[in-house]
């Protein structure tokens, strides 16, 4: 343990990363994806947790296949160190995993407790003591940079989320791009508020116009011509893609499936990481795409 560091310089310290990805519905977009990144595949293990349901045994079976291609009869350079496949032990809190039925207000505080025991258990499996860093990486991320591990690594920071963009065909029929994840955020007074106005059971949601926080979110920083580099100090975070230090998770910062200062899943372990003396960052300028349903 006394030997493994996660620094900036990863590639160079021949630093472990552990790719753990909750998957409900297989896209083969996200694996090409996988295939694409430059970081020493040695060097990376991947993990995933799926649901027991009709839908799970069918991303579970289309995933096998892309195991086999890559690891047996892929190209050398593309072959990952080690592939985990787990099964979650309990039941999918919905019944359909369509993007209008998951983003339901309703329906996040179940969603999202059964999304951080899932988080929860893939990462106690799997975290071993020669691993530096974890990525967060969700199953509908379909397109990042090549560079993605070095990129976030490089600013050597402890938890950092780059932002989340959805790419989809505008009114005029042209490309265009759209803000998706808002779970990376500033706090604000009116938040805090709220927080105190309400029962011990109840959650903080973003991005719901019944729940206005006026929270400052990474998802409107985005300045265009910006230094993809530029760093912001985040309260909460999202978990579409979030890389984040080994020892953070060692040391007790995991993903609460219960509310935590009003906050649950990966915003809830952003304020469990922060009461533990680690502090979360954001990048509003460089982007990751999730698939467009």
């Amino acid at each position: 343990m006394n030997n493994v560091t996660s620094s900036s310089n990863p590639v160079g310290n021949r630093e472990t990363i552990l790719i753990l990805t909750p998957l409900a519905r297989f896209y083969q977009e996200y694996w090409d994806n996988l295939l694409k990144l430059s970081y020493p595949h040695e060097l990376i293990t991947l993990a995933f947790m799926i649901p027991k349901s009709r839908e799970g045994n069918s991303a579970t079976a289309q995933l096998q296949e892309q195991i086999t291609k890559t690891q047996k009869s892929g190209p050398e350079k593309n072959r990952f160190a080690s592939i985990i496949i787990e099964r979650q032990d309990f039941d999918p809190p919905l019944a359909s995993q369509n993007e209008g039925e998951r983003h339901k207000m309703e329906n996040q505080k179940a969603r999202r407790a059964a999304m951080s025991r899932a988080r929860n258990s893939l990462l106690f499996t799997t975290l071993g003591p020669s691993t530096s860093w974890v990525l967060w990486l969700d199953s509908d991320i379909v397109e990042t940079p090549p560079d993605l591990i070095q990129d976030l690594a490089a600013h050597d920071k402890a938890i950092i989320v780059p932002n989340c963009f959805q790419r989809y065909t505008d009114k005029y029929k042209q490309p265009a791009e759209r803000p998706y994840d808002f779970n990376s955020w500033q706090d604000s007074e009116t938040a805090q508020k709220l927080g105190e106005q309400m029962g011990p059971d109840d959650i903080l949601l973003e991005g719901y116009a019944d729940m206005a926080t006026y929270r400052t979110l990474m998802a409107y920083m985005v300045d265009e011509d910006g230094d993809p580099q530029q760093e912001v100090p985040l309260d909460g975070v999202g978990g579409t893609a979030l890389l984040v230090k080994a020892e953070v998770h060692r040391d007790g910062a995991m993903f609460p499936p219960f509310p935590f200062y009003h906050l649950i899943e990966t915003e809830g372990f952003a304020k469990m990481a922060k009461r533990l003396g680690w502090s979360a960052t954001g990048l509003p300028n460089y982007r990751v795409y999730h698939y467009n349903e």
